[in-house]
């Protein structure tokens, strides 16, 4: 979280919080903020840089994240980073024609195995 001056991590998953806290030990991070809700409910706040993973797995979720995430780059002028492994969900979604490919890596092995066949996950600029 080099040159941050304020991180929120956000996820609707308890156990996503306990994994960020774990992580930034052993990475031997300071902890920072954990909301355990879903932002897409709040009242949208100003980041400059919006970091997101593997999202686009329901197309319900996918749409509304869609909008927010326009919301955060018309309105406040926020960068957008989405990573993702290619799911279905994914390369069907509208917001395709807005990304630009930032890179790609190889899946390790155990990896593949446990989501069907996906080898690579791809970082994306996201500029509607």
């Amino acid at each position: 979280m080099s040159g941050a001056s304020r991180i929120l991590a956000t996820d609707i998953d308890p156990i996503a919080g306990m994994a960020i806290i774990l992580n930034c030990e052993l990475n031997q991070l300071n902890p920072f903020p954990i909301l355990i809700k879903n932002i897409l409910d709040l009242e949208q706040d100003k980041w400059d840089l919006v970091v997101l993973g593997d999202m686009f797995y329901d197309e319900d979720l996918a749409d509304s994240l869609h909008q927010w995430l326009k919301n955060c780059v018309w309105i406040h002028r926020t960068q957008v980073l989405i990573g993702d492994p290619g799911r279905p969900q994914f390369r069907g979604h509208s917001i395709q024609h807005q990304l630009h490919k930032v890179v790609e890596y190889s899946l390790p092995e155990p990896t593949r195995q446990e989501n069907n066949g996906l080898t690579t996950s791809t970082v994306w600029d996201f500029q509607p």
